[in-house]
This record gives structure tokens, sequence and C-alpha cells, in this order.
């Protein structure tokens, strides 16, 4: 800590003084021991606002070093208003469902019945004569565990499992059955035991979420950060960044010379090979991975994406942060929410509400549709992939869902440029001008936006079989994100192809490492897995697939196990009410 003598030192902030202040509604995220307070930060943050308040109330330093560079990782310390000693328990953040309480009026805290962390203990745990004394140091429970009370909220799941033991190991059986046989199984319950069963898997594969467990995984992955870094891997090879810009132009000029010649099937398709491979580039500059300036970035990024893309880097960085934080929460993360087209969990089954489109994700007659059919669907839906981006860029440049303030906020009027930049040369000059007749159009359109599809199954096929169970708010940044994501394993040749995302995971835990040093750190974080016991998941392009169409298949069938049970009820003659809260 010699550090300090320079630095200015922070008040000594309690868990129960930065609670009120959460109750309040303010944004209080810890970072490297200390407090920030970022409310006045929130308009200007070029990630977005929705990617801070998934950190409200937590030890955010992982995320906060992973994403961002050293500049804005230094530009934040004027945002300190505390510090704290000792280990942070996590509240889970009120975007998230988080309950915090307030102070009473004369400024003394309100004394109750109050749990480890800070919490009410009122609603929390259902305590059995079986329940083990550790189990009753409860912990912010998880919005899963809150639905019907359950008692799930430790690594005791594994070891000593109470009452609601049965209720897991009998799940698969409780799919024909009634529960305990006092209640008929309605559709909720039978998702509740799902959600139950998979977060019971696991917790038997991965390593316990208990604190001493996670800090020991935390404490290694900073070492593997800083190993990374005097290894040089951060160094981005501009002579690889070369060999992409020549593809680009091989490409481009391909399409170029089709196109005079009239064979506008093939000009199409080297146009959709050319921003196929673009959008790598665009992924590798909001990530500021490739000079590390986050402005220069940026502006490769927009000239990449808007202009020679349609699409909106400004979109794909709101989003795509959010993804980072709460990857494969099917509340929470933008990148698996593709309702009524695809639910990657049973959980979707239950209409949940989207933190980030901020709507209901209805389980409607078009879902109902889609999903019992999503696994035969999915390379069919893929290949429209790329008009959907369209829709969300243009959605979030007009509805101005970027910074408004602040050293991003100029990019929205530089992204509106790229796209009038972009349908002039699209769709004016190359389209119009240069493609004769409508149906070659139509088919011009079409192939060059379907061209793009494996970019589309890239993207899903590193999320889309991994876990969605939300293990609660004590699991460390870098297991939840080796738990939900998968890489891909490729030969070296074909890099190219993949562009970085066969990676994924690797990514995940290191987002800002440049994309052609992915492979010298896969080694290491290989290594890395092996010593703290947490699976690497690694699958080649086929078997990766297979597993996507499975899970898609899996929810499909209890889609139908679902619509057993609702017609079970009806025949029953009980109406249903979507309620949330149920128990056995």
């Amino acid at each position: 800590m010699a550090k300090l003598t320079k630095e200015r030192t922070y008040p000594l902030m309690s868990r129960r003084e930065i609670e009120a202040q959460i109750a309040d509604g303010r944004h209080m995220v810890i970072v490297d021991g200390h407090v920030l307070k970022v409310d006045a930060f929130m308009q200007f943050h070029p990630g977005g606002d929705k990617a801070m308040k998934h950190m409200v109330g937590r030890d955010a330093t992982d995320e906060v070093n992973g994403l961002h560079s050293p500049e804005a990782r230094a530009m934040m310390n004027k945002y300190r208003v505390g510090r704290i000693e000792g280990r942070w328990n996590n509240f889970l953040p009120p975007i998230q469902g988080g309950k915090f309480r307030k102070r009473l009026e004369d400024g003394a805290m309100e004394v109750e019945e109050e749990d480890d962390s800070g919490r009410l203990s009122a609603p929390a745990v259902t305590i059995t004569a079986d329940t083990p004394s550790s189990e009753l140091e409860s912990r912010p429970p998880s919005p899963v565990f809150d639905v019907d009370g359950s008692a799930l909220r430790k690594r005791q799941v594994k070891e000593s499992m109470g009452s609601s033991a049965a209720s897991i190991t009998s799940a698969s059986s409780l799919e024909e059955s009634h529960g305990d046989g006092s209640l008929p199984l309605d559709g909720m319950a039978h998702l509740d035991i799902l959600t139950r069963k998979e977060i019971k898997l696991d917790l038997d594969k991965y390593p316990a979420v208990d604190q001493d467990t996670q800090e020991v995984i935390v404490e290694k992955y900073r070492k593997l950060h800083d190993r990374i870094k005097t290894d040089g891997l951060y160094d981005c090879n501009y002579y690889a960044y070369a060999i992409e810009c020549s593809r680009y132009i091989t490409f481009f000029g391909l399409m170029l010379l089709f196109l005079k010649w009239k064979w506008y099937i093939p000009s199409a398709f080297f146009l959709g090979v050319f921003w196929h491979q673009l959008v790598f580039s665009a992924h590798d500059a909001g990530h500021m991975g490739i000079t590390h300036n986050f402005q220069v970035d940026t502006i490769i990024g927009i000239i990449i994406a808007d202009f020679l893309g349609g699409l909106s880097l400004g979109w794909w960085k709101r989003s795509h942060n959010v993804h980072h934080i709460v990857t494969n929460s099917p509340e929470h993360d933008p990148d698996i929410e593709h309702m009524p087209f695809f639910a990657i969990s049973h959980r979707f089954l239950a209409s949940l509400r989207s933190t980030y489109y901020e709507r209901i994700m209805p389980y409607d007659a078009a879902a109902k549709f889609f999903i019992s059919m999503q696994h035969n669907l999915y390379y069919v839906i893929m290949l429209f992939g790329r008009f959907n981006l369209y829709r969300l860029s243009m959605e979030y440049l007009i509805l101005g869902q970027g910074p408004k303030k602040g050293v991003a906020a100029w990019h929205r009027w530089f992204e509106f440029a790229g796209q009038v930049f972009f349908w002039y040369w699209f769709g004016y000059e190359l389209l119009y001008k240069s493609v004769d007749g409508g149906w070659n159009r139509f088919w011009f359109v079409m192939v060059s936006h379907m061209v793009t599809c494996p970019l589309h199954v890239q993207i899903t096929l590193s999320h889309f079989a991994m876990s969605t169970a939300d293990l609660g708010v004590d699991e460390s940044f870098p297991q939840k994100m080796l738990r939900t994501t998968m890489d891909v394993d490729c030969p070296t040749w074909l890099d190219f192809f993949h562009g970085g995302l066969q990676f994924q995971a690797i990514h995940h835990l290191f987002p800002r490492i440049p994309r052609h040093n992915l492979r010298k750190t896969q080694r290491l974080v290989q290594e890395f897995c092996d010593e703290v016991g947490i699976p690497y998941a690694l699958f080649g392009f086929v078997d990766g697939n297979k597993e996507v169409i499975g899970r898609l298949g899996e929810v499909a069938r209890q889609a139908a196990i679902l619509k057993k049970c609702q017609g079970v009820m009806i025949g029953e003659g009980r109406v249903e009410r979507h309620h949330h809260h149920h128990h056995h």
C-alpha cells in the first residue's frame, strides 16, 4: 500500500452505509477496494448505462479491468468516495431485482434481524431441522431461488442438501408425476424444477461458489492477467492486420469485377464474404484491441461497421458490453434474447422480462410456433441474421440510446454520416445503378446478406449450448465466463474464417487481447483452468453445432411438456394463473 502516501485517502465506508446509498437510488460500485459513486458518469459512459447498472453493489474490479483501457481506469478514480476493508460481499444489483434498505429518519440505521449480506432475512431461507448451521449465513438470493423461497444458496447444496434435495434429485421423475402428490404440477412449477436441476448440475461440475474458493480463482486469474501482459500478448500484431486488409481488398475487388461482367450472383457472394470478414475487425476495434486507444479504435470501428457495413458500432458496444458482464443470463443478456425465434433456456417459456430491452419477451403464439421447431429452423433463421442487425442499429441511432454527453457523444453523428454513406454506395450506386432489373436486385441482396450466415452461427455457437444458470452473486468473473462460453477447436489455417470467435472463452476472460494473439493465449488459459479445476469447453466446429442444435431441441421438448402440463390443467378445469410464487 506504499502508493497511498501519494494518493489521497478516502473515508472507510461500512457495507450498511453503501446499502443505504444504493437504496436512495445512487449507483455505488466497488473497484480495487474503493467505493465509486458513478451516478454523474452514467450518461457519459461510452459502453452504455446498462452495463454499469449490472455492477451496482458489486465488486467490479475484474470486469472493469477486463473491458477498459488504463486511461479509462485512471479516470474512474475521480469518482471514488470511500474505501472498504477486507473482502466485499456482493449485493444483487437493483436492475437484477436486489432489495436495499434505507436509513431511518434520524440518521440511525434500521435495526432488523439481518443476514450476513446485509439483507433482510425474513423471506429468505426456510429452515428445517436438517439445515446445516453454515446454511443459515445466507446471502443475496438469486432471482431464480426467490421464485419459490427454496434454500439453495450455497455450496452446501452440494455437500449436505437439506429438505430441498428431494426436489432436485427427483426432478426427472416429476415430469410425469405430481411432485409430492398433493398438488398437480403446473407449468411454472415444472420450469422451477428444471431451473434447480440445471443449477445443481453446474454446482457439481464447477468449483464451489463460496467466497474462499472463488477468491483463490480470482487471485490466480489476476496473476494470469499479469503474465499475459508481461508476455506481450496485449501488443497488437499490425502485420496480421495488413494481411487482413489485403484480404478485404481482394474480396471487394472480386465483387466489383464480377459486377462489371454482370455476373451478379458471384458478385453478391464476394460482397457477403467481404462483410463477413470485416465484422471481425469491427469487433476488435470495439474492444480497443487494435491500437488500444479508445477514440482511434472507435473511429476504425465506425468506418468498418457503419461506412462499409451499414451496421452501428455504438449499438454493438452497448449490447455487447452488457453481454460481457451478464453472459448467458436469460433476463439480462441481449445476445441470447431472441424471442420469438429462439429460446436457449426453458426459462424463456415463462415470458421473462428483459432488463436490456425493458419489456416482456412474451411466450406467445408466434413463439410457441417457432420454438417447437427451433432446432430445425436454426440455420434457416440464421440466413436472415443481418437484416435484424440493420433494425437494431437503426433503432439505436434514431432513439439516441448511446451516450448523449462526454467523449463518445459525437460518435452518434459520425455513425449517421456512415449510414448515409453506406446506403449511398450500396443502395444507390451499387444496387440501383449497377444491377439491372428487379429480380437481379432482389437476389443480389439475398445472396450477399445470406453469405454472412456463418457469422451468426459463429456468434451464437460459443454461448447457445452453454449454461444459462444463475449461481448467485458470489461467483467470480472468470468462472462465470468459462461456464457460459465455449471455444471452437480449429486448425490454424482456418483462423481467418472464424476471425477470433473460435477463442470466445479466452476473449471473454481478456476482452482487449488482440485477436491474432488469442491462439498463443490458449495454452495459458488451459493451464489456468486445470489449476483451478474449471472445465474448459472446447468443441470442434461440427460438434459445437451439434451441441447447439441439441440444446435447441431440448428446450423445444420442454415446451412440448409444458404444453402438456397446461393441457392437463385445463382438462382438470383449473385456471392457470401465471404466478411466479409456487410452493411445493
